[in-house]
C-alpha cells in the first residue's frame, strides 16, 4: 500500500486529467466522482513501483479508463436512468469549442478514445497504443479515421455520421 504522501502527490499531480477522462466517458459529475475515487483507491493499493512518471500517468489513464467501461457495464448504470444532462459543463465550454466537443462525443467509441487522447491529453500515436493495447498503425488509421468522420460531422448541416460512422 502507498502512503499518504505519495498518494496526495499523485492526486495533485493527476486529479484534474482523471477527472476529464472520468467525465468524458461517464458524461455526469456525479458518476465521474465515483470512478475517480476508486481510481484513486486502486492507485493506493497498488503495490507495484512505477518506472516513471509516464508509466504511472498512463497506468492511471488506463485504470480509470477500464472502471469507467466497468461503471457503464454495470447492473444500476443499464437499468437505472440518469437525471443529470451534460449541460453541467457547459459554462466551462467555450461556445467556439461547444460543436466540436459535441462532434468528438459522439464518434463511435473506438475513434473517440484515440481523437480524445491524442488532442485533449497530448498523447502521441505510440504512446496511445501502449495505452489501449493497439498497435501504433492501428492507431494512426483510427485517428485519420476519426479525423474524416469530425470532418464530415462539422461539415454536415444535420450534423449526423450517418450509415458509415456507426
Amino acid at each position: 500500500m502507498r502512503d499518504e504522501r505519495e498518494v496526495n502527490r499523485a492526486l495533485e499531480e493527476y486529479a484534474d486529467m482523471i477527472r476529464r477522462v472520468c467525465f468524458y466517458h461517464l458524461k455526469n459529475r456525479a458518476d465521474s466522482e465515483d470512478v475517480f475515487q476508486e481510481v484513486f483507491l486502486k492507485y493506493m493499493l497498488h503495490e507495484e513501483p512505477f518506472s516513471d512518471k509516464d508509466h504511472e500517468r498512463a497506468w492511471l489513464l488506463r485504470v480509470a479508463i477500464n472502471a469507467c467501461k466497468d461503471y457503464l457495464k454495470s447492473f444500476f448504470r443499464r437499468n437505472v436512468i440518469s437525471m443529470e444532462l451534460i449541460n453541467e459543463m457547459e459554462a466551462e465550454i467555450q461556445d467556439g469549442h461547444r460543436e466540436v466537443l459535441d462532434a468528438v462525443l459522439s464518434l463511435p467509441k473506438k475513434y473517440k478514445d484515440v481523437i480524445y487522447l491524442h488532442y485533449y491529453e497530448g498523447y502521441s500515436a505510440p504512446e496511445i497504443g501502449k495505452i489501449l493495447n493497439k498497435k501504433e498503425n492501428t492507431v494512426y488509421s483510427l485517428l485519420s479515421r476519426g479525423r474524416n468522420l469530425l470532418k464530415d460531422f462539422l461539415t454536415d448541416e444535420e450534423g449526423s455520421f450517418g450509415k458509415a460512422g456507426r
